[in-house]
């Protein structure tokens, strides 16, 4: 790839957008353009198409989306199909209309089926009923694969899609109410460490199993795929690894420090039982991630502390 050449993150002040910015800065990326949300919404279709226009970018990497747990997909269908979808159609016909030859989307594991074969293929797309408490979020994100794969098809542009697993690190939501199954236990089992509370209670039933991927891996794992993958399909991004929310628990508790007990509330929905990646086409192409989990989760509870409590 040309150092030289403008490339826009979109998104690039969230979790995922700063970590494929840092990295595209420390690879020595000279062009890298971002924007706001306050100053660009990607909702809005006039305004994006003239962003575009203007920067004229060779490379787009669209890292922008509503995002959230499992209660705000599961409270909040709408504004997460709608908002999606109206973010990655404007951008990428935006990209399109400026012909931008090449174009990374990145969607969810969550487009899988609830019940797909584990470890999950990228085959596995579109065989079976997604897991109804994110199908809303799992369908836009579906729809910005196909797009993806109806651009290469009808205009030969080398756009790409990756599916990265649970992400977590710097820049992570921590809002009770919104945020991602990791970052709300780190916030979690803080606050119970320093009320001294004799007690933390987990959502769900603790058994269905997750991997994480920190999110510098996954921004690592991009600038890769950028250089080295070229395919219609979309590409898995993740560890190869899993573990259940319970054992997740309580590496997150010790990390934190946090020496009480732990309970479970069964009110909680649990979402999909399993959802395990396989990274085998990732692999071959000569990438492996690098940030072992807890090392992972002891450097994002640095950042908590440092930055929220």
């Amino acid at each position: 790839m040309d150092l030289q050449a403008p490339v826009y993150v979109a998104g690039h002040r969230g979790l995922v957008g700063s970590a494929i910015w840092r990295r595209l800065e420390a690879a020595g990326f000279t062009r890298l353009i971002g924007a706001s949300s306050a100053e660009l919404d990607l909702r809005d279709r006039e305004a994006t198409f003239a962003f575009l226009a203007e920067h004229k970018p060779a490379v787009v990497v669209d890292a922008a989306a509503r995002v959230g747990g499992i209660l705000a997909n599961r409270d909040h269908p709408t504004e997460f199909l709608s908002d999606n979808l109206r973010i990655q159609v404007n951008l990428m016909d935006a990209a399109l209309d400026v012909r931008t030859p090449r174009l990374l989307f990145l969607g969810s594991s969550c487009i899988y089926p609830k019940y797909a074969e584990q470890p999950i293929r990228e085959s596995s797309l579109l065989t079976g009923e997604l897991e109804p408490t994110n199908d809303a979020y799992a369908i836009a994100k579906i729809a910005g694969i196909m797009q993806v794969q109806a651009v290469r098809r009808q205009y030969g542009l080398r756009w790409i899609s990756a599916m990265p697993t649970n992400l977590y690190g710097p820049n992570d939501n921590f809002d009770p109410a919104t945020s991602h199954v990791l970052p709300a236990l780190i916030r979690r089992f803080h606050e119970a460490k320093v009320a001294g509370a004799d007690e933390v209670v987990l959502w769900g039933s603790g058994t269905p199993r997750r991997e994480f991927l920190h999110v510098d891996d996954l921004a690592d794992a991009c600038l890769h795929l950028l250089e080295q993958y070229d395919a219609p399909e979309p590409i898995n991004v993740g560890v190869g690894a899993d573990v259940s929310i319970r054992e997740l628990a309580e590496l997150v508790a010790r990390v934190v420090g946090y020496t009480g007990a732990l309970s479970n509330d069964l009110s909680k929905p649990d979402g999909t039982p399993r959802k395990l990646l396989d990274v085998s086409k990732l692999l071959a192409l000569g990438w492996k991630p690098s940030i072992d989990l807890e090392d992972g989760v002891a450097a994002t509870y640095r950042w908590y502390v440092e930055n929220h409590s």
